[in-house]
């Protein structure tokens, strides 16, 4: 199982900020940051998996297991292949995947997982404020509209928050996500950043 991607997961709640803070830590080196949201988009919403993808997206629901783990096996490979990614020198972290049991379970043979840093942000409102202000800044027309923004936080405590309990607790981490990005990176860093140096120091026993 060593050719497994060695990372840590980025894991919330819509709206904890996880993109926010995978895309800061993706410009340090020895992180890439992977956000099965941004593999979405890039898809050709013409072809055949693009439809497939936009017939569950467009009503806040979550893509089959099967396809998810499959479009994402692909990317990763993608990203491999051309140098863009380097696992062994890089930790990859990984955001919005997996999002079920099953997915973290067809994962295992694709990813040794070091961390979960958990974004906690107990005030729903508030991250669904954060959405729709992420919405008209970037013009992402899925997260204006609140009645699915609320659907996919149904979606999130049914099928998502019980992943946390597949990983060994002594592995995930929780940072509070209600400050600033600056005040959640420094509290991220505590916890990413020795272990980016254990990797950096020692990459094939991380």
């Amino acid at each position: 199982m060593s050719d497994r991607f060695k990372c840590i997961l980025l894991f919330g709640a819509p709206g904890a900020g996880k993109g926010t803070q995978g895309k800061i830590l993706g410009h340090v080196p020895g992180f890439y940051h992977l956000a099965c949201g941004d593999v979405f988009r890039s898809l050709d919403l013409t072809s055949d998996l693009g439809k497939q993808f936009l017939a569950y997206s467009s009503r806040g629901e979550l893509v089959p297991d099967e396809l998810t783990v499959e479009m994402w096996h692909q990317n990763m490979h993608a990203q491999t292949v051309l140098s863009l990614y380097k696992p062994a020198q890089d930790l990859l972290l990984l955001d919005g995947i997996p999002r079920t049991i099953a997915q973290a379970k067809a994962l295992e043979k694709h990813l040794d997982v070091l961390l979960v840093l958990h974004l906690t942000c107990p005030d729903e409102n508030e991250m669904v404020h954060r959405m729709r202000r992420r919405a008209l800044k970037e013009n992402r027309i899925d997260d204006a509209d609140e009645k699915v923004i609320r659907r996919r936080f149904e979606v999130y405590h049914r099928e998502t928050a019980p992943v946390l309990g597949h990983y060994p607790r002594s592995i995930v981490k929780e940072v509070p996500a209600t400050g600033s990005p600056a005040v959640v990176l420094m509290s991220v860093l505590d916890i990413v950043a020795p272990l980016q140096d254990h990797h950096f120091r020692n990459p094939l026993s991380t």
